[in-house]
């Protein structure tokens, strides 16, 4: 049996417990009730953060979903036990996205909706940790282009035509889609809920996209006057809503119920091609990550305003998990790349992990993508039936290989 063990010492991971506890005052027992396994808390009082049918723990419950649009074979590994659970064959797959608990297998006729069962609640000053059983949930309509967007009241997707529907993020943990609610209008982008409203792009179609602040019922409140200009890419950060332009990006941030806009540009002039078109990063972390064409990485700092650009070899994938940590870098000789942000220059290479791999954005198939969290890299390789589990801090050691009985060409880590 595979355990996954915290690189972090055991004082810190006590501190956390600790922190936890005391950030959840007044609720005696409540850990101990969460951690029976049963679901239910031994007392009439309700411990603060208990779940029905889940069970807390005191550390990040991650879990990978697995996918082969080939065969349409899904799977989901358990990080923590190392246990593979099978689950439903999906025909036409073409991409897998996650909201950090549900997950989204993108086909050519819909969206079909997997509750992995593992997910993390953030208060700020402490966090909660689940986990729960892995449950089909059905199936959102729209075919290839369709983006789908969470916050912790509604799930929104957008069809490529632009047209939109939130669905109640409480029914989906039902374990069922719920009733949805038609937004008016259409948009050029994907609709992202944040702080308690939806963040839209309109127009775009004969220049500019509008930036448009609506409540959850599609009205358009009072917002910030911003436009972006052949928008691509968006991302979620503490931060606020980064949205890719094409003169690099714009932050959407909101305080104190107003909403403001911020440009993040390049500082230079950017072909199409090397511009910055889908994000990766750390949940939680400010430091997003791009392809900058086909030998470069963006490295956009949020908290600070900045571009960097690090020239690498040639990209198929990249992340990084933030502030001191190293630039991960998959490269097309089938190695990872550890780059140091702020010098540029390359710190340390893995042996050959992956064989035969195409470069970003080339098309075709489903190219391997770096899953960060607060500890561990994950890295797909398709062609070995395997994951890489990677310690990224410590000169990106391959700490697990889990092999499989899938080719697992699309990856996204949930419990985060």
């Amino acid at each position: 049996m595979f355990v996954r063990r915290n690189v972090t010492s055991l004082a810190p991971a006590l501190a956390a417990v600790a922190l936890l506890t005391a950030g959840c005052g007044g609720q005696d027992g409540g850990q101990d009730d969460a951690k029976s396994g049963s679901g239910k808390p031994a007392s009439s009082a309700t411990p603060h953060g208990y779940v029905e049918g889940a069970t807390e723990a005191a550390e990040q419950q991650s879990r990978l979903l697995l996918g082969d649009p080939g065969s349409g074979d899904t799977r989901v590994l358990d990080l923590i036990t190392g246990k593979v659970h099978d689950t439903a064959r999906r025909a036409g797959l073409t991409s897998l996205t996650t909201d950090g608990r549900f997950g989204y297998f993108h086909g050519t006729n819909g969206t079909q909706v997997l509750d992995s069962g593992a997910w993390m609640v953030d208060h700020g000053d402490h966090v909660h940790y689940y986990s729960a059983k892995i449950q089909d949930v059905g199936e959102f309509p729209g075919g290839t282009g369709t983006g789908v967007r969470s916050d912790a009241g509604v799930t929104v997707v957008t069809s490529a035509d632009g047209k939109a529907s939130l669905y109640p993020r409480a029914e989906l943990e039902k374990g069922a889609l719920g009733t949805p609610t038609r937004l008016p209008g259409t948009y050029a982008g994907p609709v992202v809920p944040y702080a308690g409203h939806l963040i839209a792009l309109t127009g775009g179609s004969d220049g500019p996209a509008e930036v448009a602040v609506l409540d959850r019922s599609g009205k358009r409140v009072a917002g910030p006057e911003a436009e972006c200009e052949e928008p691509h890419g968006d991302a979620v950060t503490r931060r606020g809503i980064v949205l890719g332009c094409a003169d690099g990006a714009l932050l959407v941030h909101e305080d104190d119920g107003a909403f403001t806009a911020e440009k993040i540009p390049y500082g230079e002039e950017v072909p199409k091609e090397e511009r910055a078109a889908e994000f990766r990063h750390r949940p939680g972390s400010s430091t997003l990550t791009a392809p900058a064409g086909k030998d470069a990485v963006w490295v956009l700092d949020v908290t600070e305003g900045a571009w960097t650009r690090v020239e690498t070899g040639p990209v198929v994938a990249a992340n990084t998990a933030g502030e001191g940590a190293p630039l991960m870098v998959l490269e097309t000789d089938g190695a990872l790349h550890g780059y140091d942000i702020s010098a540029g220059k390359e710190t340390t290479v893995t042996e050959p992990l992956l064989k035969d791999i195409p470069e970003a954005g080339s098309g075709g198939t489903a190219t391997p993508v770096i899953e960060v969290d607060r500890s561990r890299a994950y890295l797909n390789d398709p062609e070995g039936r395997r994951v890489y589990e990677i310690d990224y801090n410590d000169d990106l050691r391959v700490a697990r290989t889990f092999d499989l009985d899938v080719r697992p060409s699309l990856m996204a880590e949930t419990g985060r």
